[in-house]
């Protein structure tokens, strides 16, 4: 206890005993033993009351030896399983945790390792990943203030994660690789990444890149194959030698039918290869129909309506029926595009479905349009009927930006006709092309989009535009520039935007079930994410009688479900939004693949690295005799003596309390009782 302590101790006695004094026996002549009582009494009162606010302490001093920590790390993925049998790695392990004099020098922790760390003893070497990176960051965190020795057992090879051998860990962290697994280098050759799109388009062709691994010296030549379900797409010979140990080929494969294709790349194994599990790699595309149906509605004969026909057929995706306006409706349910060519009266009921339905629509007008019944059909414009002929030249807007015009020009491009009258919007609107008539240019619309929250359209104020078809193909020697255009007005309009309030995430094909993950973005009818949704779906297996039906959780932005339990095979999906009428299906295929496998050889160059970087050493199953005297014998992990300062109170701060109340209690009773007060 401080000097300063025990003086504020003795001085409150003493001033106890001061108030005591004048209180009761200075100038009080009464004698007898109560006023030595009620005196005891308030002297305890008052002692306590000023202990209280001294609160005095004292240090208790406590010395203790503080050892290192042995850390040992098992990796327990498949890859070891083999090798520690052959090895006797669970001996050479309990050769290291029974030994006396490592466990007084060292506090002993065990920890196995495969995607994640966890704490134990016990080892299955049935995991599909390895992440030793992860699993030294996290060790090298949890012991940070003390000094550690890990002892590494591992093959060295790892399939998620960081680069290990260039980890920057604390100083006082030193890392011990067990090298398990045979270290001699095999010939082999190896598909290391197969490149493909999530998507392709019918009928159109999509890239595969496929990068081979070669590792040996002697020069090769092996085919490799591309089948896609299961027929051959691509066969090519490639070469390798001992200063070409990489190759990379490009595909472009046809995409002749709508689905999912499964994809399989195969290289031809060598002569003797001891690892032929890494020859073969699958991945899938999902073909999708981006198929456009247009109607284009006419009552009358016009070369326009071959231009455009030609122009938009330009692209196999999209196919052109040329109608009239008393055709039977149904036959628009299939339609994707409307081209109205110079309404009149006989398109009231194409307006009426247009009304109904909000398909995109594409009207040309020129000199045989019935403006009277076209200003009352639709709502999105209005123009005055001057019934005055004209010829109308096209100025490009150079700000228009709706959509990309890449390399279009209408520059020499001949004049439509059309009406004269001014032209007044009721919608969105952007425009295309101006008007110039007689060298004068208008700030009059000849060519216009129109947008809102339920349609899009494009109106054109002429007609004779296959003359610029042909101007076209005087320019270019093609018509390239003219079907383009048109093209990119006809994916505009195909486009219709919207959101949908379900979606999902996942790949078609995972490499092992550890991956396989199904995730879903739902929103309101605002479009605002809506996390206390309730969201299922439900599985089923293609190849059997699987069938399940799990919630997927929230996962802060988004729902997930987690299907590492499932087994190799092909499944396919439903997600519900309970309480509404959403739904999302797919497919999706588990391989029987395990990255594990893909590697025989132990990365001892690695591991050698990661020693030296942390000031330690590279042993062997057959050293452990010399990893336990090295640890044993260096100075680095000697016990250190350190001391604990637990400073403790004097006092019984509820004790000294219902004391001084007793005493106070006890004082004022007692004066009571004899008349005192």
């Amino acid at each position: 206890m401080e000097i300063r302590t025990v003086s504020l101790i003795i001085l409150a006695a003493l001033t106890a005993i001061t108030i005591v004094f004048f209180q009761y026996f200075h100038k009080n002549p009464k004698q007898g033993s109560l006023k030595f009582l009620l005196a005891a009494l308030r002297f305890v009162t008052i002692f306590g009351a000023l202990l209280l606010l001294i609160n005095p302490k004292f240090v208790k001093q406590e010395y203790f030896n503080e050892k290192s920590n042995l850390v040992i790390l098992m990796d327990d993925s498949a890859s070891m399983e083999n090798a520690s049998l052959e090895q006797g790695i669970r001996g050479k392990l309990s050769e290291i945790t029974a030994n006396k004099a490592i466990k007084e020098r060292f506090s002993i922790l065990q920890y196995a390792f495969g995607p994640q760390l966890r704490q134990t003893d016990s080892f299955s070497f049935q995991r599909k990943h390895t992440d030793i990176a992860q699993a030294l960051i996290k060790t090298d965190e949890i012991f940070s203030n003390s000094t550690n020795a890990i002892i590494l057992f591992t093959d060295g090879n790892q399939t998620l994660g960081r680069e290990y051998s260039y980890l920057n860990l604390n100083k006082n962290t030193s890392i011990h690789p067990v090298v398990v697994g045979d270290t001699t280098i095999y010939r082999d050759i190896s598909i290391a990444l197969v490149n493909v799109n999530t998507y392709a388009f019918l009928k159109n062709k999509f890239p595969v890149e496929v990068n081979i691994s070669y590792n040996g010296s002697k020069p090769i030549s092996k085919t490799v194959s591309i089948t896609m379900n299961g027929n051959v797409a691509h066969r090519e010979t490639i070469d390798f030698g001992a200063n070409e140990n990489s190759k990379t080929i490009n595909v472009l494969l046809e995409a002749e039918s709508v689905g999912v294709k499964s994809i399989k790349v195969e290289v031809q194994a060598l002569e003797n290869e001891k690892n032929k599990f890494n020859n073969t790699k699958e991945t899938a595309i999902e073909v999708i129909d981006e198929k456009t149906n247009v109607a284009i509605i006419s009552d009358i004969l016009h070369p326009d309506l071959g231009a455009l026909k030609k122009a938009i057929e330009t692209n196999e995706q999209r196919s052109v029926k040329i109608l009239k306006p008393a055709t039977q409706l149904n036959q628009l349910d299939d339609m994707d595009i409307l081209i109205l060519y110079q309404p009149n009266n006989k398109f009231n009921a194409v307006y009426d479905y247009i009304g109904k339905t909000g398909i995109s629509v594409f009207t040309i007008a020129g000199t045989k349009t019935n403006w009277t019944f076209l200003n009352q059909a639709q709502q999105g414009y209005f123009k005055e009927n001057l019934n005055q002929k004209e010829e109308i030249l096209p100025v490009i807007n150079k700000a228009f930006g709706a959509f990309g015009l890449s390399d279009f020009a209408v520059i020499n491009f001949p004049p439509l006709k059309g009406f004269l009258g001014n032209i007044t919007f009721k919608k969105t609107e952007e425009t295309l092309l101006f008007q110039q008539i007689r060298g004068v240019n208008l700030e009059k619309p000849l060519l216009s989009i129109l947008t809102d929250n339920q349609q899009k359209e494009a109106i054109l104020f002429g007609e004779d535009i296959w003359k610029w078809r042909i101007q076209s193909y005087r320019h270019h020697r093609d018509f390239e520039n003219f079907d383009a255009f048109i093209g990119k007005l006809m994916v505009y309009l195909s486009n219709d935007n919207q959101k949908s309030r379900l979606t999902l995430d996942y790949e078609l094909v995972f490499d092992d079930s550890s991956l396989a993950k199904i995730r879903a973005h739902y929103f309101d009818e605002a479009y605002t994410f809506d996390q206390n949704s309730i969201i299922k779906i439900q599985l089923k297996g293609k190849e059997n009688d699987f069938s399940r039906e799990s919630p997927m959780l929230l996962k802060g932005s988004f729902f997930e479900v987690d299907l590492s339990d499932l087994e190799a095979g092909e499944y396919t999906f439903t997600a519900t939004v309970e309480g509404e009428n959403l739904k999302r299906s797919g497919s999706f295929k588990i391989l029987d693949f395990n990255p594990e496998k893909q590697l025989l050889s132990a990365n001892y160059k690695k591991l050698k690295q990661l020693a030296e970087r942390t000031n330690g050493k590279v042993y062997f199953p057959r050293t452990i005799d010399s990893l336990i005297t090295d640890l044993l014998n260096t100075d680095r992990f000697v016990p250190i003596q350190k001391s604990k300062q637990n400073i403790v109170s004097l006092i019984d701060f509820g004790s000294l309390l219902f004391l001084i109340a007793l005493t106070l209690a006890l004082e004022w009773f007692i004066r009571k009782y004899n008349g005192l007060i």
